[in-house]
């Protein structure tokens, strides 16, 4: 198999725990000039982008200024740093669990993204923990949807990542979350939920389809009370709202979610009440840079399950 050779190094720095935004001009494409390229496949318009051209702001791989009037050169890589939008500072911390020199364990907040993406850049917990332990090269090894608290795996050195990344998706990490919902007597557990899910670009909530079950999640009984239960949940799989989807599924939505069973659209940035009650409690894994067996589990507390009242106010 032909090895791909790696891209070179970003010439720009980070810009407040975030990477240089980083272009290859791809082959078989007739652009004139790169800036036409950039104006084809950037959303930000011609003007913003012919600004950053005069501006110097535009790279090779050298680290020398892009002139606007450059030909188009397949292969050929270019580099900018974004402009950061003015973000709503989530008023949580990132925990950090464990660390040597080839991983982080870092316990997530709710509502607090795992890596820069869309409206959520230096406000996520990759560019956070970058400031906070100084460690540039840091990455995530895998994701938690924003809205989901809990344990994240990061690495240090980027000439690994692809090893822990294998882990996630040779399935070689035991994961276990917790979730407060409804409780219903009728329901029987434990069971294990298999269906097909899709999640469809634009459409914020994934479904469930006829087909080839593509996830698989165990879900068991904790405990409970005269309406709310604890529920542990094992999935196998990872697609997209996984374990969203298959809470509602079985008539048990999980308590704070804006998505399933109705779409309810995104709450206004600042407000930071009724988290989704999901929780991502355990990692078990074998390091496959040392070798050595690690288990962590999150101190964190679901509020709706110890203090509802409070979490429902």
């Amino acid at each position: 198999m032909r090895r791909r050779t790696p891209p070179p190094p970003s010439p720009l720095p980070q810009r407040n725990g975030v990477d240089a935004v980083r272009v290859r001009l791809p082959a078989g494409d007739a652009w004139a000039t790169v800036r036409d390229h950039l104006v084809a496949r950037l959303t930000a318009g011609a003007g913003v982008i012919d600004g950053m051209f005069d501006a110097g702001r535009i790279v090779d791989a050298n680290g020398r200024r892009v002139a606007r009037t450059a030909a188009y050169v397949p292969g050929m890589f270019v580099w900018f740093c974004r402009e950061l939008p003015d973000e709503e500072q989530v008023p949580f911390t990132v925990d950090v669990v464990y660390r040597d020199e080839h991983v982080v364990v870092a316990d997530k907040p709710h509502f607090l993204a795992t890596t820069p993406r869309g409206s959520h850049v230096a406000e996520t917990a990759l560019a956070r923990l970058r400031r906070q332990l100084d460690i540039p090269t840091l990455g995530a090894a895998h994701r938690l949807d924003r809205l989901t608290a809990g344990l994240v795996l990061f690495t240090v050195r980027p000439e690994e990542r692809g090893a822990y990344q294998s882990l996630f998706r040779d399935k070689r990490v035991a994961k276990e979350y917790e979730a407060v919902a409804p409780y219903d007597p009728r329901l029987v557990l434990p069971r294990t939920v298999r269906s097909r899910i899709v999640k469809e670009r634009g459409v914020m909530a994934a479904r469930e389809v006829e087909g080839e079950p593509n996830a698989v999640s165990r879900v068991e009984l904790l405990e409970h009370g005269h309406e709310h239960a604890r529920y542990r949940l094992m999935p196998s799989t990872g697609q997209t709202h996984q374990l969203r989807v298959h809470m509602n599924a079985l008539g048990v939505p999980i308590l704070g979610d804006p998505l399933y069973p109705v779409v309810t659209g995104p709450g206004a940035a600042s407000d930071f009440r009724r988290p989704l009650q999901l929780l991502a409690r355990m990692l078990e894994f074998t390091d496959p840079v040392t070798g050595r067996e690690h288990r962590f589990v999150s101190p964190r507390v679901l509020r709706a399950w110890s203090a509802y009242e409070e979490w429902a106010g």
